[in-house]
Formats: C-alpha cells, sequence, structure tokens
C-alpha cells in the first residue's frame, strides 16, 4: 500500500519559513519523481517544486529564490524549505510521487499552510 504522509504545516507570519516534510512508503521512492504541489482557496491545484530521481529540480516562477525542495533517498522522504512566506502562499501543500509520466501517480493527503500576521 503506497503511503505519502506530509507533516510541517500550520500558521506562519509573514516573512516566516516553513519546512514540509514527506514520508514514502510502498514505493520504490529511488524511482520516483517528488513533488509538492498546492491549493490554495478556490483555486486550482499548481505545481510548487519537485525533483528528479536525479535530483534535477524545477520550480514554479513564484517558489524560486524562495523555496528549496530536497529529497533524501536513504529516508524515503522529500522536503519543502519555504522562506520569506507571503500570505499568497497560503494553501494546502500536497506531496507527489510520480513515475512512468504518470503511469503511476501517487498523492498525499495535504497539510494546510496559512501565512498570516
Amino acid at each position: 500500500q503506497v503511503q505519502l504522509v506530509e507533516s510541517g504545516g500550520g500558521l506562519v507570519q509573514p516573512g516566516g519559513s516553513q519546512r514540509l516534510s514527506c514520508a514514502a512508503s510502498g514505493i520504490n521512492f529511488n524511482l520516483y519523481e517528488m513533488g509538492w504541489y498546492r491549493r490554495a482557496p478556490e483555486k486550482q491545484r499548481e505545481l510548487v517544486a519537485k525533483i528528479s530521481r536525479t535530483r534535477s529540480t524545477n520550480y514554479a516562477e513564484s517558489a524560486k529564490a524562495r523555496f528549496t525542495i530536497a529529497r533524501d533517498n536513504a529516508k524515503n522522504t522529500v522536503s519543502l524549505q519555504m522562506n520569506s512566506l507571503k500570505p499568497e502562499d497560503t494553501a494546502v501543500y500536497y506531496c507527489n510521487a510520480r513515475w512512468g509520466n504518470g503511469l503511476y501517480d501517487y498523492w498525499g493527503q495535504g497539510t494546510q499552510v496559512t501565512v498570516s500576521s
């Protein structure tokens, strides 16, 4: 059974930092592209950042220079370090594991990040 379990969400003030983590089980983690997506209220889910099995990264424009995605293949985890947070970063953040151009595509349950003073 595949499980992606996110942690690290919560309330943070504008300009602050937050680190999200996703623990994966039930997949051959090393083979999967891992990503973070988010869905803000009344908006569609969008890519935040992703990291390939070879550790190449891809960021949304809104995340560049502020967010950093990293993976630990020994621990089957992927993290998202978010700095200089803005109110518009408020969203539910989802962990994603993808292989074979989406042939296998798994999602976590999501974790809420709220940026507010």
